[in-house]
C-alpha cells in the first residue's frame, strides 16, 4: 500500500491514484479564475494587484491543503467571489474603511465563525434561518455581482435622468466582455473544463489584439506580497475616534460571518453530499473537522491580505470526475503554488476580461431563487427585498437587513411568530441594532 493510500483511504474510497489527480485538475480548471478575478476585485480599494495575485494563490493553496489533511474531503478552497465584493465595494467603497481595516473585519470574522464552529452554533444559526432567506441570500450576491460585472465592462453607465442607461457597445471593453460572456456560456453548456478560465483568457487575447492590452509576459517569480502580508490594522478598526463607529464595526463583521456560514456550509453541504461522503462511518466527523478548516482559512486568509476564503462550488466538477479524498485536493493546493508564476498574465487581464466571469456566475447564483415558497408571501416578500436590496442599494449588507427585519415583522403582523426561530429573531434584532446605532 501506497503512503498516498495510507494517507488518504484511497481504495476505502473505491478510489486510486490517477483518478484523484484527474479530479484535482478539473476542480483547479473550474476555480482558477478567481487568481484574475480576486486582484482584480480587490485592487479597486488601493491594494497592490500583484500581492492580492500571491495572497489569492497562497490562501487558496493553504485552505486546500487543511481541507486535504484536515477533513480528507475533496474540496477545492479560494478567496469566495461576493465576500470580496462585499469587502471592496461595500466595506471600502460605501463604509469608507481603509483597506487595512477591512482586513481586520475579515480577521475577527474568521475567529468569530471559528468560535461558532468550535460551539456548535454555527449549526444552529443555519438551522435557524429559513430556506427562502437563504436562497434569497445567494441571488442577491448574484445580482450584486451581475450589476458590478456590467459596470466594470462599461456594458451599462451612470446616467442623470435614469441613473443607469446602456452604455457604448461599440467600443472594445463592453464589446469584449459580452462576446466573453456568450463564450463561457457556450463552454460550459458543451461541457468543457476551465470554460470560465478559458473565456476571461479569450477576452484578453482579443483586447490584446485589439490593441487595448499589453504584453506583459507569461512567466516570471511571484510578486512581492509585502503590500499586504500582515497589513491588517486591527488597533485602528477598534479604535472608536480614527476608526470605525460601531454601527460600521457590528454591520461589517456580522455580514461577514453570515455569508461565510451559510456559503461555505451549504457548499460542503452540496459537494460532500454529491460524493457520499456524509453517509460514511466518520462523515460526520470528518465534517465537522472541515468547518473548521474553512474558518481557520478565513484568518490565514486575512494575515496573507485577502478577502475571506471558502469553500467552492466548482469542486463539484472534481467530485464529477471521481474526486473522492483529499487528494482531489491537495492537488488543487499544489496547482495553485504552481500559479504563482503566471503573475505577468493575471497582470495583463483587463476588468471587461473578469467582468464575462462576474456575469456568469451571477446567473448560477440566480438559480437559488426557484427554491423560494413564492405562494407564501410571509416567505416571498422578505426574500424578494433581501434580494432586490442587494443590487439596488449597491450593498449585501442592505440586503440582508432588508431581508430579514421584514421576514420577523410579517411572520409577527400575521399572528406566525413562532415560524421566526431564535436566530433569525437574533439577526434580526442585531441589524435594527446597527441602524439604531448610525
Amino acid at each position: 500500500m501506497s503512503p498516498l493510500d495510507r494517507l488518504f483511504k484511497l481504495r476505502q474510497h473505491g478510489t486510486d491514484v490517477r483518478t484523484e489527480i484527474l479530479a484535482g485538475l478539473t476542480t483547479f480548471l473550474t476555480m482558477s479564475y478567481i487568481v484574475f478575478v480576486n486582484p482584480d476585485i480587490l485592487g479597486t480599494t488601493g491594494m497592490d494587484p500583484g500581492a492580492v495575485f500571491v495572497a489569492t494563490c497562497l490562501a487558496a493553496a493553504i485552505g486546500s491543503a487543511v481541507m486535504a489533511l484536515a477533513a480528507n474531503f475533496p474540496v477545492g478552497m479560494a478567496p469566495g467571489m461576493g465576500l470580496n465584493a462585499f469587502f471592496a465595494f461595500t466595506v471600502v467603497g460605501s463604509a469608507g474603511l481603509p483597506w487595512q481595516q477591512a482586513l481586520a473585519a475579515v480577521f475577527i470574522s474568521g475567529l468569530v465563525f471559528l468560535a461558532l464552529s468550535l460551539s456548535g452554533v454555527r449549526a444552529w444559526l443555519v438551522a435557524g434561518i429559513p430556506a427562502s432567506l437563504r436562497s434569497a441570500i445567494v441571488a442577491g450576491i448574484g445580482l450584486f455581482l451581475a450589476i458590478i460585472a456590467l459596470q466594470k465592462s462599461n456594458v451599462i453607465v451612470a446616467n442623470e435622468d435614469t441613473m443607469l442607461a446602456l452604455g457604448p457597445l461599440n467600443t472594445v471593453p463592453p464589446l469584449l466582455a459580452l462576446g466573453g460572456f456568450l463564450l463561457i456560456a457556450v463552454l460550459e453548456a458543451r461541457r468543457v473544463r476551465g470554460a470560465i478560465l478559458i473565456g476571461i483568457l479569450a477576452v484578453t487575447a482579443a483586447g490584446w489584439l485589439a490593441g487595448d492590452v499589453q504584453y506583459q509576459g507569461l512567466v516570471s517569480l511571484p510578486p512581492s506580497l509585502a503590500p499586504t502580508f500582515l497589513q491588517l490594522d486591527l488597533p485602528g478598526l477598534l479604535h472608536h475616534d480614527g476608526g470605525a463607529p460601531v454601527a460600521v464595526l457590528l454591520q461589517v463583521v456580522l455580514v461577514f460571518v453570515l455569508v461565510e456560514v451559510f456559503d461555505a456550509t451549504g457548499t460542503l453541504y452540496g459537494v460532500v453530499g454529491r460524493a457520499g461522503l456524509l453517509e460514511l462511518a466518520d462523515g460526520r466527523k470528518r465534517f465537522g473537522r472541515a468547518l473548521l478548516a474553512d474558518s481557520s482559512a478565513i484568518v490565514a486568509g486575512s494575515l496573507l491580505g485577502t478577502s475571506s476564503t471558502t469553500a467552492f462550488a466548482e469542486s463539484a466538477s472534481g467530485v464529477q470526475a471521481g474526486g473522492r479524498t483529499g487528494l482531489t485536493a491537495l492537488v488543487v493546493a499544489a496547482l495553485f503554488l504552481a500559479a504563482l508564476l503566471f503573475s505577468p498574465l493575471a497582470a495583463m487581464v483587463p476588468a471587461y476580461a473578469t467582468a464575462p466571469a462576474l456575469l456568469f456566475v451571477a446567473g448560477l447564483m440566480l438559480r437559488e431563487l426557484v427554491n423560494v415558497e413564492w405562494s407564501d408571501l410571509t416567505e416571498s416578500v422578505p426574500a424578494a427585498l433581501c434580494a432586490l436590496a442587494m443590487p439596488f442599494t449597491y450593498s449585501i449588507a442592505n440586503g440582508l437587513a432588508f431581508g430579514f427585519i421584514a421576514y420577523a415583522a410579517l411572520k409577527a403582523g400575521t399572528g406566525r411568530w413562532r415560524e421566526a426561530r431564535p436566530a433569525l429573531r437574533l439577526v434580526a434584532g442585531l441589524f435594527v441594532l446597527r441602524f439604531a446605532l448610525e
